[in-house]
């Protein structure tokens, strides 16, 4: 975590928290929700408008990277100076790149090892490490394919839906509160 959110978050201790306003897709990208995205629908709904606008801004995506991280409950969130900004997921709270030696990344790009790997109803392969759970891109499935032929990740069969309850993080934190 930055020393600048550190010393934010000791001088104002009690600013709420955000719900809603930061989505993760399961490619990677990052979404901002304004009232409109959220009056359309949830994030994971695939409604029209949802999902909000794509984050382009390089230096405020490395500084959600720097600051992102899971809560005590397992929802995931980017400690924006003192307030908490909780994260919207579509899919897990990772997603990981697969490089060309089988060797994965983040979409944080921080690299990890792999300790086990799932594969759900729909064909979508999870990977789990030591940083947490995460949906392997896409775009790399093919050398995720090659790796599992090789013997180096061996999936095992899950349920989506699962997912969350098994590796304890939490899909929509505003789901939560609106309860």
């Amino acid at each position: 975590m930055d020393d600048i959110v550190k010393q934010a978050m000791a001088k104002w201790p009690n600013v709420p928290n955000c719900q809603g306003w930061l989505g993760l897709d399961a490619r990677g990208s990052w979404y901002l929700r304004d009232d409109r995205a959220q009056a359309a629908g949830a994030f994971q709904s695939g409604l029209p408008g949802s999902k909000g606008s794509l984050l382009t801004h390089e230096k405020l995506m490395d500084f959600i990277a720097r600051n992102y991280l899971p809560d005590a409950q397992g929802q995931w969130f980017f400690q924006n100076g003192p307030q908490r900004v909780y994260v919207e997921l579509q899919a897990t709270p990772l997603v990981w790149r697969v490089q060309l030696d089988h060797s994965v990344k983040d979409h944080l790009d921080r690299a990890a090892v792999v300790t086990g790997a799932w594969l759900d109803e729909a064909g979508h392969l999870y990977l789990a490490s030591p940083a947490g759970l995460g949906l392997v891109h896409t775009q790399d499935m093919s050398l995720a394919a090659e790796a599992v032929e090789q013997g180096r990740w061996q999936p095992q069969d899950v349920l989506q839906a699962d997912l969350p309850g098994l590796f304890g993080f939490v899909k929509s934190p505003q789901a939560g509160q609106e309860k």
